[in-house]
């Protein structure tokens, strides 16, 4: 004949793992919405720095044209780093 205490002891270990189990889908819950919250702000900043660098490659690119629109820059003078006496 089982005792009354095993028969509470199962009861409260099988609650006990019902809780368990209950937490440790929490936490899978849990870890899967970070997962998700951070690759969806990672995508986002991706996005952003591929638009950046877009944005200034057309800048450059630009800046490139209206130089060369502009023609040859003209040349400057040279300065002599010798005095005119011979050495």
């Amino acid at each position: 004949m089982t005792s009354s205490k095993s028969v509470e002891q199962r009861l409260a270990a099988a609650a006990n793992k019902a809780s368990r189990d209950q937490d440790a889908l929490k936490a899978l819950r849990d870890y899967a919405a970070e997962k998700a919250r951070i690759d969806a702000n990672t995508v986002r900043l991706r996005a952003l720095r591929l638009e950046k660098e877009a944005a200034d490659a057309r800048a450059a690119a630009e800046l490139a044209e209206q130089k060369k629109a502009a023609g040859p820059a003209p040349k400057r003078a040279r300065k002599s780093s010798r005095s005119g006496t011979p050495a």
